[in-house]
């Protein structure tokens, strides 16, 4: 997974082995796996987040971003969720495009949120109900 994250970001950081790992440990959360992609969900107290989604470059804008969202939104219901959150850079056009059409709306944003060695992109905060 470590490797299929890195070749999907640069800015926000690829998560490294150890922090997906971690991540997967933690009862709260849970990992979607499709052939050509992940994704990293967490529920608390009736809130699900989306952490991270990573789509092989190779393999996108074929459906399997907008799989793992649906899929996220059906176990975050499923595990007792009644409203959903996550952030995403402003410059990620196309995963902003895929949240917005499963429902996710702006609100808010965190200003030079992701810091590069040459940049810094706004987050932009996105929920929905469930």
């Amino acid at each position: 997974m470590a490797r299929l994250h890195a070749a999907s970001f640069t800015l926000p950081a690829p998560w490294s082995e150890a922090e997906i790992a971690a991540t997967c440990a933690s009862p709260f959360n849970f990992v979607l796996i499709r052939e050509t992609g992940f994704l990293l969900g967490k529920v608390v107290a009736g809130e699900a987040e989306l952490l991270t989604i990573a789509v092989d470059p190779e393999a996108r804008r074929q459906g399997t971003g907008r799989a793992l969202v649906e899929a996220f939104l059906a176990e975050a219901r499923a595990r007792g969720a009644d409203s959903a959150f996550l952030e995403v850079a402003e410059t990620n056009a196309a995963a902003r495009s895929v949240y917005a059409s499963a429902g996710f709306a702006q609100t808010g944003r965190r200003k030079g949120y992701y810091r590069g060695a040459a940049q810094s992109v706004d987050a932009i905060l996105m929920a929905r109900s469930l």
